[in-house]
């Protein structure tokens, strides 16, 4: 993602251009995402918070679907504050399940505060959530040379190892290939295509 957490995509400002650029990344919302935040190497622990917010949503959804109700996450889930997600309440969740602005799933929404609780222990036991992420890749991006879309797997052995033990540690909604994505999505992994101008920029 971008170097701070929660970052805008303004789609009445989309003007499109004629680069070369991953198969998925088309239209006002996607293009943005996919030029300024996919693939970027993140190391703030809010913005890892907020991927794994956004990403346990989308289970069986759409990214686009989730990009469109971002602001609505932001605004319910603290401006993805994990410690202020992990305080909040039954009759909060209760809330929250009433507003169209995020996707309306009490399993999801009770699995991010749950999440929430998780993440922080994480940062107690080793610092930040981040330094334990980067362990999972050496502390370096892992740069593919994928040169067509279908190249590209759902999940790898380190998105189910790091799977297998965020799911030990109590989170939910965390299954290899939403691990994967996040890994993709927070440039632990450069998966943009060869002949995306992303792929060289982030190399």
């Amino acid at each position: 993602m971008t170097p701070t957490a929660s970052a805008d995509i303004d789609p009445d400002a989309f003007i499109p251009d004629d680069r070369k650029r991953c198969q998925w990344a088309q239209g006002p919302w996607n293009v943005p995402y996919h030029d300024t935040e996919w693939g970027v190497p993140v190391h703030d622990d809010r913005t890892h918070f907020e991927f794994l917010v956004l990403e346990g949503a989308q289970a069986g959804l759409s990214w686009l679907t989730i990009l469109k109700k971002r602001d609505g996450y932001r605004r319910l889930f603290a401006d993805f504050n994990a410690e202020k997600v992990a305080r909040f309440t039954p009759k909060r969740i209760d809330r929250i399940l009433l507003d169209p602005g995020i996707i309306r799933n009490r399993a999801k929404v009770e699995a991010t505060v749950r999440n929430a609780r998780a993440f922080l222990a994480v940062q107690e036991e080793l610092g930040s959530f981040d330094t334990y992420l980067w362990s999972f890749v050496g502390g370096r991006p892992q740069v593919n040379r994928w040169r067509r879309m279908e190249q590209i797997p759902a999940t790898t052995p380190t998105s189910e190892a790091l799977s297998a033990d965020l799911r030990a540690r109590g989170l939910r909604f965390v299954g290899p290939t939403v691990c994967y994505s996040h890994l993709q999505a927070a440039g632990l992994v450069n998966d943009h295509l060869v002949s995306c101008f992303r792929h060289a920029e982030l190399t």
